[in-house]
């Protein structure tokens, strides 16, 4: 069985990827989440309304101990079934000014988008690389490419992942295997629900926030075999608020 894994797949972003990459029918789709289990049952549900199949998978993916054990129980149990696709989707934001930052907050978020994109890449890309091919699109942000005030540790995690994408692409080329980063502005979702649209909206040339489906469709090609001859790149989703 071919399957695709999401991490954070159960609300925003990773949610309408999950859904996407049901509709294309093309793998069986690993939801991940940490805490939310009614909403990663609700994605799978509409997974399987979508005519695909699909599984929740409950772990933090900053915590390696917890991934591997969780990732290598399901390997176990389905050792016919190969990950050809991995968005690393799960990321915490903790804003505030670099100033006052309390250290735990560097952390978490550092942990969680850096820490969380080996712990999940690492332990499959041995196979990926057996297998001679794979896809892995790693979620940025803009926050990453430029940079956003009162997120440092938010920039920092993102532009790191960047350099990881642009590096393991180079690695990885010659088996089939692309890695590329995606990059969204502002988008509606539960983690922009508290911005002011209306304020931030006059910065964006589109004049509007995206939707979650919009940044979906993209993974959606990325993780396509049209899409074999892309790799290391960052693409920017952003209603051209920076490019």
């Amino acid at each position: 069985m071919k399957c695709a894994i999401v991490t954070g797949g159960s609300r925003g972003i990773g949610r309408a990827i999950c859904i996407k990459l049901a509709e294309d029918k093309n793998y069986h789709i690993l939801i991940n989440y940490t805490s939310n289990e009614s909403a990663a049952n609700e994605t799978l549900e509409k997974v399987k309304e979508l005519g695909s199949t699909g599984e929740i998978l409950k772990f933090d993916v900053g915590n390696t101990e917890e991934t591997l054990n969780v990732l290598g129980k399901w390997q176990e149990n389905n050792p016919d079934s190969v990950v050809e696709v991995i968005v690393n989707n799960a990321g915490i934001t903790k804003d505030g000014l670099f100033m006052w930052m309390p250290i735990e907050d560097w952390n978490a978020v550092i942990n969680t988008s850096l820490n969380g994109f080996f712990n999940v890449t690492n332990f499959f890309i041995q196979k990926l690389l057996r297998n001679k091919y794979g896809r892995i699109i790693n979620m940025v942000s803009v926050s990453g490419v430029k940079g956003t005030a009162g997120q440092t540790n938010y920039s920092a995690a993102k532009g790191a992942v960047v350099g990881a994408t642009k590096a393991l692409a180079q690695e990885v080329a010659k088996r089939n295997i692309t890695v590329n980063a995606v990059a969204p502005g502002f988008i509606k979702t539960d983690m922009t629900q508290d911005f002011n649209e209306d304020e931030l909206k006059a910065m964006i040339p589109a004049n509007r926030f995206g939707e979650a489906e919009e940044v979906a469709d993209l993974v959606a090609f990325l993780a396509s075999k049209k899409s074999s001859y892309i790799t290391g790149e960052v693409i920017n989703i952003n209603g051209g608020i920076y490019s």
